[in-house]
């Protein structure tokens, strides 16, 4: 059986991305910074979080008593909704490295395009936003800089005045909702794509043909689910509570979907949506 291998993706200015990271959100919640101990000590080095999540305190605290170098880490954060804006954008990095402990990020984010869906003024929100993502590039405090949740139009307001391009888009991407005019209009602009809600939480994970085709393969469900999204090309960064089932996502580079099943599962009808748009 062919073994995929790619464990990491290139950047377009050459920044090597794991491709699978931890999901934070709300991985802190009840047990305080005990589940990122734990998905440090099975393995991930990749810990994705957001200054909305609430966590980057107990985050940069457990990397901190890890012992792990910081080097060694690839650490995403994102500006959230009410924090976008030239010097607020500024601000927010600043706050987000304090609490990670650090003093800079390997991903820095766009949460979302817009501050709220009636925004009338969002390009310009959202351009003065970017403006302040290259400067902290182009500073040396960021290593790579994208967007999440933005659609094609959202990026154009960004291209339009960039001089640095995003390099990441985090958008909602699994097993019957794969966004596929988004990810299209990313890969013409080099643009790496990764899934956040990889598994569907859990409504794609449960479907019936999901877990029978999980069975033909021999693996788990979602890391099928997992192992589907990077072999189409996408980072991933699924969430887990348990050690097992943070080992088992880890372990999906070594079978491969046959073209057939691949085809199938691009075409099945629209399942999983989480509901959240960046428009509606």
């Amino acid at each position: 059986m062919i073994k995929m291998e790619q464990k990491t993706f290139q950047l377009q200015n050459g920044v090597l991305l794991p491709a699978i990271g931890f999901g934070t959100y709300k991985a802190t919640d009840g047990n305080g910074k005990q589940s990122i101990a734990d998905a440090l000590e099975t393995g991930y080095r990749y810990l994705d979080t957001a200054s909305f999540y609430g966590n980057e305190t107990e985050i940069g605290e457990a990397v901190k008593e890890s012992g792990i170098p910081r080097g060694e880490l690839f650490l995403a954060s994102k500006v959230w909704k009410d924090e976008m804006g030239y010097e607020e954008t500024k601000e927010a990095f600043e706050k987000s490295c304090e609490r990670l402990q650090t003093d800079y990020l390997d991903l820095y984010l766009v949460h979302w395009p817009k501050r709220t869906q009636e925004d009338k003024d969002w390009k310009i929100c959202l351009k003065d936003t970017w403006r302040a993502m290259e400067e902290l590039y182009e500073a040396g405090r960021i290593r790579a800089i994208g967007v999440s949740n933005c659609l094609p139009h959202h990026l154009e307001v960004i291209l339009e005045d960039a001089k640095v391009k995003p390099m990441v888009d985090q958008l909602e991407l699994h097993v019957g909702y794969l966004q596929l005019a988004a990810v299209n209009y990313c890969r013409e602009h080099d643009i790496l794509v990764q899934a956040w809600s990889p598994l569907g939480r859990r409504r794609v994970l449960e479907e019936p043909v999901v877990v029978s085709l999980a069975k033909k393969y021999q693996v788990t469900p979602a890391q099928f689910l997992l192992g589907f999204l990077h072999q189409e090309g996408f980072s991933v960064i699924p969430k887990a509570s348990a050690k097992e089932r943070m080992i088992s996502n880890q372990q999906i580079f070594d079978f491969a979907l046959s073209e057939e099943d691949k085809y199938f599962l691009e075409c099945l009808p629209q399942m999983g949506w989480s509901g959240e748009h960046p428009d509606l």
